[in-house]
């Protein structure tokens, strides 16, 4: 039966953890946040702020989401190698406190925005401009995370290599996701001229999650066997 396939069931907590994801971090971040201009900003946010609100819900569903597909990855692979699926776990349990941390900011920003009684010491425009503020904050917050984000990829591919009973190209895709990931983060951090460039062009290798995902859902699998190789 379909839930019971320990692969479908990790693909599917896999794919609730990356559309909650994609959804606070990409859709609403580009709908609501105008970089370099606080008050449209916040402007913004007071205009959706429900959306705003559920942004930061979607965040935090993400990585209780992640957590829960990684253990079920973990179930799946363990069989192969259990020092390597150890390590995909304790990577990916690394990345979800500097996450779930990280969404202090977005509440506070949006408590900046709201302008309550208590910040009345503070103007409008530096209200605004201390939300912006926390709101970048916020992404380099998800910077530091996408380190993580990428690092267990790499142990996770390795894994689907070794497995026999998933396409070893797959493996191979998520080990160049993984890579990618900090040399993405890195690049933000040591050269910010190049920030943009490197970020564009990792997209590319970054899809590898996607192609997995989808492998697991139609095609599911199972390890039982560890795989010495």
């Amino acid at each position: 039966m379909y839930p019971t396939n320990p692969g479908r069931v990790a693909a599917s907590l896999y794919l609730v953890a990356c559309l909650s994801g994609a959804f606070s971090f990409m859709y609403l971040n580009k709908t609501l946040i105008e970089p370099g201009n606080a008050s449209a900003t916040a402007n913004n946010i007071r205009a959706s702020e429900m959306l705003f609100r559920i942004g930061i819900v979607s965040e935090l569903m993400s990585s209780i989401a992640f957590v829960f597909a990684v253990l079920a990855l973990y179930r799946l692979l363990q069989g192969v190698n259990r020092t390597l699926a150890s390590v995909m776990v304790i990577l990916v349990l690394a990345a979800v406190p500097v996450v779930l941390l990280n969404v202090a900011s977005k509440v506070a920003a949006l408590t900046l925005v709201r302008g309550p009684d208590f910040l009345s010491a503070f103007d409008g425009p530096q209200l605004d401009a201390l939300a912006l503020l926390f709101l970048r904050i916020h992404g380099a917050g998800l910077v530091v995370a996408q380190i993580f984000w990428g690092l267990w990829l790499i142990p996770f591919g390795l894994l689907v290599m070794r497995s026999g009973s998933i396409p070893r190209i797959f493996g191979a895709l998520l080990i160049a996701n993984g890579l990618a990931y900090p040399v993405a983060s890195l690049t933000w951090l040591l050269l910010p001229a190049y920030a943009g460039v490197v970020m564009r062009l990792a997209i590319i290798p970054e899809l590898g999650e996607l192609w997995i995902i989808l492998w697991l859902l139609i095609k599911g699998a199972e390890v039982h066997a560890e795989v010495n190789l």
